[in-house]
């Protein structure tokens, strides 16, 4: 019987609708654009925040972090790995892992291939399992043991056919030869960057003292062990490890864990949740602009209503029959609204990722599956209740005596009996005044990235990058004359300006090491740290640092010279705040990792400009600079083979124009392929992905927001000029002036609109805090953006209301006491 009654409903909701064909389509477009953009929004979600990350019980996979009160990160160091492994009472399979790239040398031709360098644990804490052979053992993970490597499945199935007598047979990685012990089964490792193809052991050192951090650690909590409990455990070891290394830790810093999925998504997890805080106002916009839509088709079903409650309709039938056409409306919505949404983030996130992790490739890992329908489907339910409750109520109190009394005119449906409507109509400004300055702040945030020197000419310059591991290039002097046959090759292809090479191109990461300024006093083995990067000569003339004081390097600075290096005006001003620290001596790294215990004292022979190499919204800090040719043997070792180096090229054209001679020379004269062959223009672009995503996305929001008040205050200022047509006809037969009337409208539509507006301003002051940490160049509430927003949408509204009110003063007397 219920579904029977059901059916009726339906049927009838559906019959309705074909009637009123410009009712349902306004409605459903309004519901499509609500539901689509949280569709959309939530499909991200789901892919970063809430799927399960695909290891084998993720809810026990946490990674080590370095934790102090300014906050803290995943890197770990070889001694912290050692220290993480002894706290076996709380965690099990710790394992250390990094990806980078080498060079496969066992074909025709030199390429590059993805790598990861793991230690032994690591296959069985990501449950990685070997399809053939066998993953590393424990011995083999130890420093100067055999070579071997394990395969993925898809570069085994690619390069070698799937061959199943693979094992034992030899592969060249970088100039050395590897014994191949294993083939992955299927495994992805995608939420850390694109999958290596290779894995190699790490092989690090169980009696280390290095504190170089260049990898990451993660374990498994131990069973019956809580997150709480092991993050108790290693903030107490972080005692003991200082005691064994008095220096290796700052300050209020300790130790601590976190599961690997927050860890993956700890950057933008708060972007997100902000982003579906303010997408779900364009939604509840859209519920008021459909709820007004159902208020304005209810009063003409007045006498439907009525006379099926005088026939003996229950009021909570009629409820009932109203909410099933809210929900067939909805529905449609819901379903246009999932397709379109879809279709619409994945648009977006091919043009750009903007960084967010677990996306894959051009957003193909945002897509449908049992948890987006599941969302679209409820808040297609719930929208449908939410918008069509209060139409529903309001509809089913009508009376057949005063509904006939009222059919005989219109006068009698005014202004001041819409107050459902005006409310509706208030709320929609006041949420569409959040959004837009939200999207309006955020404008002003990428205008302001846009505006800012980075220190440095990123015109037509072109970068790439070139592994270097292996034997070969174990000795810096290797590298430095690889970096002179390379630049005189490329100065050579007409076009070319310089060229030059480092371990870091500006805007995408470095090096930090702490240093010692010879013969100052200090009360630790350090005066200070800063970021730490290798260059070759040319390289300030390329991007254009200006040489505050001193000179930059020249060929004659090589390993036969003495040491040298180059800081940047923030270290100066930091370290040498009433002299020139021209002359003076630094002594960089020596004591926080082997790898520079023959590091030498370096005479400082210049200072340049700041360049914000760590992101455009950030300020610069101490930078030191050192010639590649001067790099201790150790340091490039491990510079090399943690980090392909950089070639950057400056040109007198396009930059990408020269792309396949500059490729073709480096090949010639080095042998070995280059890759990511980016403009600098495209590294600056990149830097600031993602506050454009952010801008783009809340200018959406905010435009969605504008254009559905801009309807639901023009629709209920026609509707309301409609209902008193009479009474507008009778004024102006009296005697009242078209200009009157005129004002009368607009009066009463603005009063509406200024109340959403003064609402608005002060729900936006007090949720501004909330994106104030994805500002730059412009405060949360800035007084530019919380003026010039009300006025735009007030004159907005005022266009919107302008519409009717016209309407309104042209109404010929005589019609409108015959309008019935």
């Amino acid at each position: 019987m219920r579904f029977e009654t059901f059916f009726k409903d339906l049927t009838h909701s559906l019959r309705m609708f074909a009637k009123s064909p410009a009712f349902t389509l306004a409605a459903v477009a309004a519901l499509t654009l609500g539901i689509g953009v949280n569709t959309a929004i939530f499909s991200v979600v789901d892919a970063v925040l809430l799927r399960p990350v695909s290891f084998p019980d993720p809810d026990r996979l946490v990674v080590f972090m370095n934790a102090s009160p300014q906050g803290g990160g995943p890197a770990a160091s070889p001694a912290k790995f050692q220290h993480y492994r002894q706290q076996s009472d709380v965690v099990q399979d710790v394992a250390a892992f990094r990806t980078g790239v080498v060079n496969y040398t066992g074909g025709s031709v030199v390429e590059q291939l993805r790598s990861g360098q793991v230690s032994a644990d690591f296959f069985r804490l990501f449950g990685a399992p070997a399809a053939l052979g066998r993953t590393f053992s424990p011995e083999e993970d130890l420093p100067d043991r055999d070579r071997v490597v394990v395969l993925s499945s898809r570069f085994w199935s690619t390069r070698f056919n799937s061959d199943p007598n693979i094992i034992g047979r030899s592969i060249s990685l970088s100039g050395d030869t590897y014994t191949i012990i294993g083939v992955l089964g299927e495994f992805h490792f995608d939420d850390f960057g694109p999958s290596p193809q290779v894995w190699l052991p790490f092989q690090l050192d169980p009696s280390t003292k290095d504190q170089g951090h260049y990898f990451q650690a993660a374990g498994r909590l131990k069973p019956g062990v809580t997150l709480e409990q092991a993050q108790a455990k290693l903030k107490l070891s972080a005692k003991s490890y200082t005691e064994k290394f008095p220096n290796a830790l700052g300050p209020n810093q300790t130790f601590s864990v976190q599961p690997i999925r927050e860890v993956l998504v700890r950057n933008v997890k708060t972007l997100l949740l902000v982003m579906a805080g303010a997408v779900s106002f364009v939604l509840l916009i859209a519920c008021a602009n459909v709820a007004n839509l159902l208020l304005a088709r209810a009063t003409g079903r007045r006498r439907e209503i009525a006379i099926r409650a005088a026939v003996g309709g229950s009021r909570g039938r009629i409820i009932r029959q109203l909410l099933t056409e809210s929900v067939v409306l909805s529905s449609l919505g819901g379903v246009l609204g999932l397709v379109f949404g879809i279709i619409g983030i994945r648009a977006l996130l091919a043009i750009s990722t903007a960084g967010l992790p677990r996306v894959g490739e051009d957003g193909a890992g945002v897509g449908v599956d049992w948890r987006v329908v599941a969302f679209t489907i409820l808040v297609s339910l719930g929208t449908g209740i939410l918008f069509g409750l209060i139409p529903a109520l309001q509809s089913s109190k009508a009376d057949l005596t005063t509904t006939l009394k009222e059919s005989s005119g219109r006068s009698g449906t005014g202004f001041r009996q819409n107050k459902a409507r005006s409310v509706l109509v208030v709320t929609e400004v006041a949420l569409a005044l959040v959004l837009l300055i939200g999207s309006a702040l955020l404008i002003r945030t990428a205008l302001a990235l846009s505006h800012v020197d980075p220190g440095f000419d990123a015109t037509n310059v072109l970068t790439m990058r070139m592994s270097l591991t292996g034997p070969r290039f174990q000795r810096s002097e290797a590298v430095a004359q690889l970096v002179r046959d390379g630049v005189e090759r490329l100065r050579a292809i007409p076009g070319v300006v310089n060229a030059s090479a480092t371990c870091c191109v500006p805007l995408e990461g470095g090096y930090g090491l702490p240093f010692k300024i010879v013969g100052r006093k200090s009360d630790g083995p350090f005066d200070g740290g800063g970021s730490w990067m290798t260059v070759s000569p040319g390289y300030f003339e390329i991007f254009k640092i200006p040489v505050r004081q001193g000179r930059t390097f020249v060929e004659r600075d090589d390993s036969h010279a003495p040491g040298v290096v180059i800081i940047n005006e923030a270290m100066a001003k930091q370290f040498w705040p009433k002299g020139s620290p021209i002359g003076e001596r630094l002594i960089i790294g020596r004591g926080i990792m082997r790898e520079f215990a023959d590091e030498p004292e370096r005479q400082i022979i210049g200072v340049v400009g700041d360049s914000r190499d760590n992101g455009l919204n950030s300020d610069p800090g101490p930078k030191m600079f050192i010639p590649q040719a001067q790099v201790p043997d150790p340091a490039n070792a491990l510079n090399v083979r943690l980090t392909p180096m950089a070639w950057v090229v400056r040109s007198q054209m396009e930059p990408h124009a020269l792309s396949t001679a500059i490729q073709e020379q480096l090949r010639q004269a080095t042998g070995l392929p280059v890759t990511d062959v980016r403009s600098m223009t495209e590294v600056v672009s990149r830097s600031t992905a993602q506050e454009r995503f952010n801008m783009w996305l809340m200018t959406v929001f905010g435009a969605s927001a504008l254009l559905l008040a801009a309807i639901g205050i023009y629709g209920l200022m026609a509707y309301s000029v409609e209902q008193r047509t009479q009474e507008i006809g009778i004024r102006l037969a009296l005697g009242a002036q078209s200009a009157q009337v005129k004002n009368m409208v607009v009066f009463q539509g603005m009063r509406l609109a200024l109340v959403g507006v003064v609402l608005g301003v002060a729900a936006a002051f007090g949720l501004a805090r909330l994106i104030a940490t994805f500002l730059f160049g412009v405060t949360a509430r800035d007084p530019m953006v919380f003026a010039g927003v009300p006025m735009l949408l007030t004159f907005v509204a005022l266009l919107a209301v302008w519409i009717p009110a016209r309407r309104a003063s042209r109404v010929d007397p005589i019609i409108a006491l015959r309008y019935e």
